[in-house]
């Protein structure tokens, strides 16, 4: 996945550490892997406790627009392991979870699809944080 804008993006110290214990137990011919390493590696780090509530974090509910189909899609950003088949779930590892994470509402995203197209994201709301909702176990 090639990212083409890349906006300012926030992650929690706590997912921080998670995420690269995940990226360090994953094979590293896995997709995305790489992608993610990468926003990671750019991500400005906040306390967990510190999170700007605007801003999607690990199991966030989230909505987004996706262009250029104008598609309106609300998820919840989980790690894969939790992943349960069922619908409304977005694993940090795709293509779309790797662009969110991090994002803050009004935020955009762009990256190039497999086809070659030009994939947009653009954050609308954030309905759960479970930063903050005082969840911090998530």
């Amino acid at each position: 996945m090639e990212i083409t804008t890349r906006p300012a993006i926030t992650v929690s110290e706590r997912d921080l550490e998670r995420l690269e214990a995940m990226l360090a137990g994953l094979p590293d011919d896995q997709p995305g892997l790489d992608a993610l390493r990468g926003e990671l590696d750019r991500a400005e780090v906040a306390l967990s406790e510190a999170m700007p509530p605007d801003v999607v974090t690990m199991n966030s509910r989230v909505r987004f627009v996706v262009e250029p189909a104008g598609r309106e899609v609300e998820v919840t950003l989980v790690y894969p392991r939790d992943l349960t088949g069922a619908p409304g779930q977005l694993s940090v590892t795709t293509p779309a979870g790797i662009a969110v994470l991090g994002l803050a509402v009004g935020q955009q995203i762009e990256w190039l699809a497999p086809n070659g197209q030009t994939v947009r994201a653009r954050i609308v709301d954030i309905p759960y944080q479970p930063e903050r909702a005082g969840d911090t176990l998530l």
